[in-house]
């Protein structure tokens, strides 16, 4: 029998969202763009927000404008839209720009968004096979089939065990 998307999920905390954010910045401190500086952060509306602040505060970025997106109904994904463009006054071609997302799933998003801003650099924190060829810098790979829970996702209650009552 197949799992269902959620029982095959990788639970992220608060906490470790920002570490691996923050290895993020780590990485692309490392990586330096023709200028010598980043300029801008594009977060990818909404799971990219944090992520980008995170990497913003860490690389000492003071602008950060935001691209809406929309690939997922719940959990269900369709075709990438961009429902909202970032100020173009910031990112011209895209070059010395960071689009930050928290996860690529099969690349469709940055695939969209790539088309306007070919130049740009494009993260994520969390990686699927099927996404990567689509991103430039990522932290941790999952399988194509774990879906991830990211704290926004989740409240706090109580979980049975594994096995037996409890």
């Amino acid at each position: 029998m197949e799992k269902l998307p959620h029982e095959k999920g990788f639970h992220i905390s608060w906490e470790q969202l920002h570490r691996d954010s923050r290895a993020l910045a780590w990485r692309l401190e490392n990586i330096v763009p023709n200028s010598g500086t980043w300029e801008t952060v594009v977060a990818v509306t909404r799971g990219g927000m944090v992520p980008s602040m995170i990497v913003a505060r860490e690389l000492d970025i003071r602008v950060v404008e935001t691209i809406s997106v929309k690939s997922y109904d719940h959990q269900v994904q369709s075709d990438a839209t961009i429902l909202k463009f970032p100020n173009e006054s910031y990112l011209g071609n895209g070059e010395n720009i960071l689009i930050i997302d928290d996860l690529v799933d099969t690349g469709k998003t940055f695939h969209t968004i790539r088309k306007h801003y070919p130049k740009a650099h494009y993260a994520a924190v969390y990686a699927k096979p099927k996404g990567k060829e689509v991103i430039d810098t990522f932290i941790t790979e999952v399988s194509q089939d774990t879906w991830i829970f990211f704290p926004w996702d989740m409240a706090l209650q109580y979980v049975a065990p594994f096995k037996g009552e409890g």
